[in-house]
């Protein structure tokens, strides 16, 4: 695996890529101080997963991973912070980031990069306590108006609270590829991108 990694602290980033390299199976392309120079890393080294502080001089972490999501839609970004800040955590999400973990959860760093890099997210335990706290529902949302039947109303809410699509064809007595359908058609009648922008979706326009 390929990675890059951005901080605006050296001597984390260096301490980040000793550790991280002495897995055997994780290689830092990469690394830069700044949320421009994250974006040119990006471009020029097309890593598995861009490993990336928030807080740094000049352009943030956040405005930096807009950015590149624009310009490459698959691109993988895990957020390394030492803030829980709400804001951050609900900006990281909607911009589409694959995941938001906190610097002192040290041990679970590359673990998070392989599962960022196989395509899923991942969000530390203090993240995923907030979010339903975060993520402020509204009174109403019309289903009918983007052509949502009951079964993808359901599918909706058990993706946001974290099922897996054998988890839910369980729940909802489905085929697996049913779900993966499912999430497919939803994903194209809500514009979105994956089922993280999905469980955000769920959490700031949808009222259970």
């Amino acid at each position: 695996m390929n990675i890059v990694v951005v901080d605006d602290d050296k001597l984390v980033a260096l301490s980040l890529k000793t550790i991280l390299e002495s897995t055997g199976h994780i290689a830092v392309a990469a690394m830069g101080s700044s949320g421009e120079e994250a974006i040119r890393l990006y471009a020029e080294h097309k890593p598995d997963v861009l490993l990336m502080d928030i807080r740094m001089q000049g352009m943030s972490g956040l405005e930096a991973g807009e950015k590149i999501l624009s310009e490459f839609p698959d691109a993988k970004i895990l957020y390394l912070t030492t803030f829980s800040d709400d804001e951050y955590i609900v900006r990281a999400l909607t911009i589409g980031a694959k995941g938001y973990i906190l610097k002192q959860d040290f041990e679970g760093i590359a673990p998070a990069l392989e599962t960022v890099c196989k395509g899923q997210s991942v969000f530390g335990g203090e993240v995923m306590d907030k979010l339903p706290v975060l993520m402020k529902q509204q009174e109403e949302f019309d289903y009918a108006g983007y052509g949502i039947s009951d079964k993808e109303k359901d599918i909706i809410g058990l993706v946001a609270k974290g099922y897996s699509n054998k988890e839910i064809a369980s729940q909802l007595f489905l085929g697996e590829g049913t779900v993966r359908n499912y999430l497919s058609t939803l994903l194209e009648k809500l514009q979105l991108r994956d089922r993280t922008q999905l469980a955000v979706f769920y959490y700031t326009r949808i009222k259970k």
